[in-house]
């Protein structure tokens, strides 16, 4: 397949790229989706408005993720130690309510925002997922990208916990028959 002429029916630039980093692209693109979903619903609830900067900022930093492996490398030191700042802010107002909760595996559950930010957690497993295809495939993947893509999966279920535990909603822990926890 090739994109016709006109430009109305090309709906991205690469899309009839055959290698992974195409696939990785769109999949940034659909963290970036998940993550504006999310936004929108902690913009104007008073429990979690103090969310909504911290997805605001996340979201853009998933499309300096997409164009970084392809173009001008666009995640920096800072956005990491920005991230690092605000995952511990959040594992703090966890623990300091209920200490010992983020060492559990739960099923996820909860009312809007939480479903996006699990969808958006699970997208960032797939671009990382992407990334190891595309250097596979020869190309050099700066360090930066992945650990990006993995603290934001993590800082997305954080999220999830803390939504929850500000509306007083539960989730059932679930325990593995397959893994045994060790922490």
């Amino acid at each position: 397949m090739k994109p016709g002429k006109d430009f109305s029916e090309l709906c991205y630039t690469y899309i009839y790229d055959t290698t992974w980093l195409c696939d990785y692209e769109v999949t940034t693109d659909e963290l970036c989706a998940q993550l504006g979903m999310a936004y929108s619903h902690v913009e104007q609830d008073d429990k979690l408005a103090d969310i909504a900067p911290d997805l605001a900022r996340l979201q853009a930093l998933a499309l300096h993720a997409n164009g970084s492996i392809r173009a001008k490398m666009a995640v920096e030191a800072d956005d990491l130690a920005w991230l690092h700042t605000r995952y511990s802010h959040y594992c703090a107002e966890v623990e300091g309510q209920e200490p010992g909760r983020l060492k559990h595996f739960i099923l996820p559950r909860g009312t809007d925002p939480v479903p996006q930010l699990h969808q958006a957690r699970s997208t960032a497993k797939k671009a990382i997922r992407y990334l190891v295809r595309v250097e596979q495939d020869g190309r050099t993947i700066p360090p930066e990208i992945p650990r990006l893509l993995n603290l934001m999966c993590n800082f997305c279920f954080l999220l999830t916990v803390v939504v929850n535990q500000r509306r007083q909603v539960r989730e059932p822990i679930f325990v593995s028959k397959s893994y045994v926890l060790k922490r």
